[in-house]
């Protein structure tokens, strides 16, 4: 049972800053490239987070088009709408991957970054993305499988049993190894599927290892009785990381998955 992460004011500006990172921004020209969204379409980021996608998205699809970004979490929204606020074309709306409230065949593209994972219900997820495409529609689902992680510890065990509690923020860590599959049930037809790592040979503090490393010690250290890991078994780990990039040991490695489909 996924515990989830709570997105409020201080959570969404940590994510903003994970983000604006120079790893992740080259991620997200990587999902542009994919997506290769056109003049005229009418887009949807399912997830929309701080709205650096969907603002770059907006810009791409132009007045001509539609931009709607759609987010569980209020401040995840206004920070989105504060970004998008110049563009009358893009708007941002309160819901959830599960029920997506718009018409039948609304989209020419539905895009989503680490989103996927979180759904506990993901058939009738991936049926709703497929409803709200138009025939002929495209798809780009990013998410992140965490038995694909390289990160370097003193202590290899102690690292295990940190990334073990890390697992229940999601609803599925492994989501990719099963997608093409749910994808095809659902009607898709999977045309593309890359990797995208995130990749920090040696600490940067500015990037998404050490973003992350911050998101990881937060959650760990509010739910690791019940996995019967102590808080100061936590502080250790988090501490460990900052003894090896000091020493020029640092090394942190994770696979995230990229989907396209048509519909």
């Amino acid at each position: 049972m996924s515990s989830m992460l709570e997105f409020d004011e201080a959570a969404a500006r940590s994510m903003e800053a994970m983000y604006m990172t120079p790893d992740v921004v080259g991620q997200r020209a990587r999902v542009i490239d994919m997506l290769c969204p056109r003049p005229g379409e009418h887009i949807l980021d399912v997830g929309v987070g701080p709205g650096l996608l969907a603002h770059d998205l907006a810009r791409m699809v132009g007045e001509a088009g539609r931009l709607v970004g759609l987010d569980p979490a209020p401040a995840m929204l206004k920070m989105a709408r504060t970004r998008l606020a110049a563009m009358p074309y893009a708007e941002c709306v309160e819901g959830d991957a599960g029920n997506l409230a718009f018409a039948d065949a609304s989209f020419h593209a539905v895009v989503s970054t680490q989103v996927y994972e979180y759904v506990a219900a993901l058939p009738k997820a991936l049926s709703e993305l497929h409803r709200v495409l138009k025939p002929g529609g495209r798809v780009l689902i990013l998410d992140t499988d965490w038995r694909s992680i390289v990160w370097h510890s003193s202590d290899a065990k102690r690292m295990e049993r940190v990334l073990a509690v890390w697992d229940d923020h999601l609803s599925n860590p492994h989501l990719p190894a099963t997608l093409g599959a749910a994808l095809r049930r659902a009607g898709f037809s999977v045309t593309r599927v890359e990797i995208v790592p995130m990749l920090s040979p040696h600490w940067q503090p500015v990037s998404y290892a050490a973003g992350i490393m911050r998101s990881i010690r937060g959650f760990v250290a509010a739910n690791c009785e019940r996995h019967g890991l102590a808080a100061e078994e936590v502080q250790a780990w988090y501490d460990d990381q900052l003894r090896l990039a000091e020493r020029g040991e640092f090394f942190f490695s994770l696979n995230r998955y990229a989907f396209v489909a048509t519909r």
